[in-house]
């Protein structure tokens, strides 16, 4: 499916976020500074989206990333919050991370517990697994974005 502004690529140094997602959702995030969020395009909204990342011109994987305020935290900062489908062995606050969104899965959301969102995270990673193994998706992982510079 097309979506206008698609692909976008975001390049920045990993910063600490609002520390949650490790400890209280068991799914680890990567967050862009402000600046990148600040270019995020207006026309693409925010919402759950899914693509490819790197971290220091490293492999790439699969992700997702959350892009705005999180309802159910009520944050008054908007943030571009990337899981990464890979286990790293350690956190990679200051490294480079590369990261080009190809798909939207759904529109931001308030949840009415801590379990419902984390539920749904997973569906959101599910939805992410299956789309990016579409041809019209693997060719990014060769992209030259993620080229070492």
């Amino acid at each position: 499916m097309f979506i206008q502004g698609l692909p976008h690529f975001s390049e920045g140094k990993v910063i600490k976020g609002f520390g949650r997602g490790s400890k209280e959702l068991g799914i680890p995030t990567a967050n862009f500074p402000d600046d990148v969020v600040k270019d995020f395009p207006k026309e693409l909204g925010t919402g759950v989206y899914f693509g490819f990342a790197s971290v220091n011109n490293g492999p790439v994987y699969k992700m997702v990333m959350s892009v705005g305020w999180n309802p159910y935290y009520k944050n008054v900062q908007k943030s571009m919050e990337t899981h990464i489908l890979h286990l790293f062995e350690e956190d990679f606050y200051g490294k480079t991370l590369k990261t080009v969104i190809l798909g939207f899965i759904r529109e931001m959301k308030d949840f009415s517990s801590l379990d419902e969102l984390i539920a749904e995270i997973r569906n959101d990673i599910k939805v992410a697994e299956t789309e990016l193994e579409k041809p019209e998706y693997v060719k990014f992982i060769n992209h030259d974005f993620f080229a070492e510079k």
